[in-house]
Parts: structure tokens; sequence; C-alpha cells
């Protein structure tokens, strides 16, 4: 036997593995069982995802060379969203003017808007039932009184409508100007918004183009009321607290230690005494809830919802920061500002949209409180006649039960039960496009697009699931924003409303699609074979919302057709 042949305790020493440190983690200890330990994560990207590497292999495809497909690729944050909010205002601006009279309640809000313009106020019409543009364009014929008139509603959304119709005057495409435009923005927004929250561009663009292709959105896009600019603003302030929520916890992230290794870990100080800094996206926040609420009282609910939001996102990320007690952090170190930066902003706001009715003297009940003593008399009498003023309309609007032929209960908005006809005439044969032998048909109906709406039902459920049992908080976000716009109608079922009120959370529910269809796309590292199935699934859900789009395109436009068509689009008897 020669030294270099081993004994039978040498063997066994060279298959032995090495002794394992007194030191060594459990982690490492296990690793010889099988367990595979997670990632080491930095607990900055914990806080502030990053947004992943546009993905340039289409570009490269093309023939592109890789710097200009990295260029091409990463423009795409932006022309993506833009091409998007071009189609949707194509598609809203097309014939705006038509047809040429007034619809459903733009009798109301779009005089009263021209009156707002004319006055500062809102006066008196002597025929709200007139709807001819052309009568209401002679001051001859319809005189607008100086009389202040009662109105249900606060004046924002009429200042916005009264800007189209400064511009292009009392026209139909005058008064329905600012809200095409505001529906063509909120197009762009939740693009942007999309983006954002998913961390994808794709995801984001799919959001957008969903909302252009949603019935009641298209609808209400082209009509002037004052829904549509209660949504704009309540949507331009979520997306302002999601960029507040970004800088703010990219603040928190700056300030952790960071290890030899280059990570950053939890610290209880950071996470307990750490300051967020100067929040300007919170207050213009607080400044569009304020907006919303000024355009129809339903805003309100955004404000309250919105700041819970904001507050539960300032507890996670202290959470994740290291703070022992996220909650007493919250309280002692973001509470106060946040309410301070949101509420008192918001009631400014809300006042200021009154400037008109403050500045002139005949406005309705502006003068109401002049001379009266009280409690209450240290309160300046404009701001007590205000108070006088909106109380009235408070006690007008939870005590409306009028019967209404298309009122509807908000039980059956998620499935489009009832939607309402804002317009309706039977052209007869030869007249106005009508090339049967039988009477023809043209309506506009407020009617979501209906796969899209039911579709969202099934979204809605995921995103509880991925809420209650995973804890992701976009599912929660999104959840939050539908909630703020629907669920307060549940107190008032009794109530004269109708289902176009839902168009304040219709961009919440294609982001609610946006995010199921994600999960049909699969998660990252899926197998080919798994995402050509998800691919395939997702594509044709979503040809099939385009063609439930273009299907009922007629009836959101008030196309001229033949009756028997329009027959074929009642799906359900509830749409009579």
């Amino acid at each position: 036997m020669t030294s270099d042949t081993p004994t039978r305790a040498g063997a066994d020493e060279a298959v032995r593995p090495a002794a394992e440190p007194e030191t060594a983690s459990w982690a490492q200890r296990l690793r010889r069982f099988g367990y595979t330990p997670a990632p080491r994560t930095d607990t900055r990207e914990r806080l502030v995802p990053p947004f992943p590497q546009p993905s340039t292999r289409i570009w490269e495809f093309l023939g592109l060379g890789p710097r200009l497909a990295r260029r091409l690729a990463g423009s795409m944050a932006w022309v993506g969203p833009l091409l998007v909010a071009a189609v949707a205002g194509a598609l809203r601006f097309w014939r705006l003017g038509q047809p040429h009279a007034l619809v459903f309640d733009e009798t109301y809000y779009a005089k009263d808007a021209w009156s707002l313009l004319k006055l500062g106020y809102e006066g008196t019409w002597p025929d709200r039932k007139i709807a001819d543009p052309k009568i209401l364009a002679d001051p001859q014929v319809i005189p607008l009184s100086d009389t202040g008139s009662f109105v249900a509603h606060p004046p924002m959304g009429k200042w916005v409508i009264a800007f189209g119709e400064n511009l292009f005057g009392l026209d139909p495409f005058g008064w329905r100007f600012m809200t095409a435009l505001l529906g063509t923005l909120s197009v762009l927004m939740l693009c942007r918004i999309g983006r954002r929250l998913f961390r994808s561009t794709l995801l984001g663009c799919l959001a957008g183009a969903l909302l252009a292709v949603d019935g009641l959105h298209f609808v209400m896009s082209r009509t002037a009321l004052l829904d549509l600019v209660v949504m704009f603003f309540a949507l331009a302030a979520f997306g302002c607290l999601l960029v507040d929520r970004d800088r703010a916890r990219a603040r928190l992230a700056a300030a952790l230690p960071v290890g030899p290794d280059g990570f950053a870990r939890p610290d209880h100080h950071t996470g307990e005494h750490a300051g967020t800094g100067w929040r300007p996206w919170r207050l213009a926040a607080g400044v569009f809830l304020g907006l919303a609420a000024a355009s129809k009282w339903n805003g309100l609910y955004f404000l309250v919802f919105f700041t819970a939001l904001t507050l539960l996102w300032d507890v996670g990320a202290r959470r994740i920061a290291g703070a022992y007690s996220p909650y007493r952090a919250v309280l002692r170190k973001d509470l106060g500002w946040s309410v301070v930066s949101m509420v008192p902003v918001a009631v400014l706001t809300y006042l200021a949209t009154w400037t008109g009715w403050f500045m002139t003297d005949d406005g309705y009940a502006r003068h109401w409180a002049d001379g009266r003593g009280g409690t209450w008399s240290w309160i300046p009498a404009p701001l007590r006649s205000l108070w006088h003023y909106e109380h009235a309309v408070y006690e007008f609007n939870i005590n409306l039960h009028a019967w209404h032929r298309y009122k509807s209960n908000p039980w059956s908005w998620l499935v489009q039960g009832r939607p309402v006809s804002f317009f309706y005439e039977s052209p007869k044969p030869g007249q106005e496009g009508c090339h049967t032998s039988v009477d023809c048909s043209q309506e506009i109906l407020g009617l979501g697009t209906p796969l899209l709406w039911w579709t969202a039902c099934f979204a809605l459920a995921y995103l509880l699931y991925r809420w209650a049992m995973r804890r992701d908080w976009r599912s929660g976000a999104v959840l939050c924003a539908v909630a703020a716009g629907y669920l307060p109608w549940f107190n008032y079922q009794d109530r004269t409303i109708f289902s176009f009120y839902a168009v304040a959370f219709v961009p919440y529910l294609c982001l609610a699609v946006a995010l199921l269809i994600g999960a049909l796309l699969g998660p990252p590292g899926a197998s080919e074979r798994r995402r050509l199935v998800g691919a395939t699934g997702a594509g044709v859900l979503v040809l099939l919302i385009v063609w439930n789009f273009i299907y009922f395109f007629p009836l959101y436009t008030g196309q001229t057709i033949p009756y028997s068509d329009w027959h074929a689009r009642m799906w359900l008897d509830t749409w009579i």
C-alpha cells in the first residue's frame, strides 16, 4: 500500500461534509435538508418598487439597433397613453353637436352654466323645457332673469360647462365641449395611473383603453351633466395620492441605514421618527377633492375614503421601514399634516367655487343672514347665508322621492340593470336617414359596455380575494375608490337616483379588469405555454369588449337605425 492510498478513516473524512461553524445561521444549517432561503431584498425596493426596464424585443425584431430600441421602448411610457387618449378623443368629439338639442338634464346644467357666465350665479329661466338652442340663444324670446334661482348642486361643474359655452356659445357643441375634453383627459390620466399602480405600461394603457370603450363613460363625455366632472376631479386626486405615496416612501427609504453589503435594512428609529417632508401632491389631491365636492356632493365621499386610504398607506410604509408601532408613528408624524393638507384645503377650494355668488347680490338666499343675530352671529353673514342655502339643498336632495321612469336601485348598477335613456325619437320613413318602410329609432342610452361591466363583477371579486388573503395594496386601493363612488348610494335607495351616477367609479372598474387580465397573462417567470394560453384568453376578452362597444355604438351616439336593429340591442327588458 502506497502512501497515496487513503486509509478507511481517510476515505470517510473525504466524503464527510465540513463541520458547520457554531455561528452558522439556521438557514445555512437547513440547506443540507433542501431548504432554500428567500433571496435578500433591499428594503428600499420594498418601499418603492422600481419600474421594470421596458422590453426592447419588439423593436429589435423590427430590425432596429439596440440603442434606438431602448429609446423607443422607454418612450412608450408616454407615447402609449397619448395614442390611447387620441383615439378616445376622436371618438368623443365626433359629431359632438348631435343631436342639436338639449339632452336629458342638459336643460338644467347648460342653462345654469350660461347664467353663471352672464350673472355669476344661477338666474331664473322662464321655461326649463325649452330645448331648441336657436330659441335659447335669442334673449328676446327667452330672457334670462337676474332673480336668483334655487339649484340643487354646487356651481363648479356648471362653471366647467360654462367655459366651453364661453368659447363656442350657447350651442350643443359649446356646452358639451368641456365634458368631452375631460373625458379624453381622464383616459390619459388612467393610463398613467394604471402604469404607476401596476408598474406596467401595458396594463396601464389597457385600463385606459377599456375606459375609452366604456359606453357609460362615452355617453357622459358627450353630455353636459355633472357626474363626469366629479369623476374627473376624483380620478385626478387618486393619481396625485399615488405620486405622493411613492415620493413619501422614497424619502423614508433614503433615510434607512445601509449595511456593508449595500442592502438597506428596516430600522426602528427611522420607521418611528423619520419625516416624509413637504408633500405638495397631497395638497393637490385636496384641491381636486374640493373641486369634486363642489361639482356634486357625492364628491365628499371620495374625500373621506381617500383620506383614510392615504393614512393606511403611511402605516404600511412605516411598518416596512421598521416601526414597532406604525399606527402610533403615523398618529404622531403623519396624521396631523395629512388631515390639514387635505380636508381644510378641500373646504377652502369648495368655498372658492362660490366666488360668483359671494361677489354678487342677487343669488338665491345671498342676503338671508343679513341683520340676523343669534348664537352664530360671530360668523360672517355671507357664510351663514351659504350655510342656510346648503341646508335647504340638503333637505331637497334627501327628500327627493319623485317617481321617474328610469329611476334605478344601486344594486342593479354593476350589471347595468336599468340604464337611462337620454334621448329617443322615432323618425318616419324617408326622414332623418330612415331608409326603411317602417319607423326607425334614434336613441342615446346611458349604458355601460355590458361585457366590460359584467367582467368587472368578476374582477371585483378577484380583487377582494387578493386584498383579503394576500394583502395586495393595489387591490385595496382600487376597491377603496370603487367603494367611495358606489357604497354611499345604498343609503338612499328610496331616493330618485339613476344608474349613470356610476360613472364616478367606472375608471376603477377598468383598473380592476386590467388587474384581472394581468393575472390571466401569468406571473413573472411563467412558462411560455402558460404565457401563450393567458395572452390568448386575455386577447379574446379584450376584443369581445371592443366588439361590444362597437355593436352598441349607434345607441351611444343617437344614430338612426331600423327599429328591428334597435330592438335587437335591447338585451334585457329593463333596458326599454
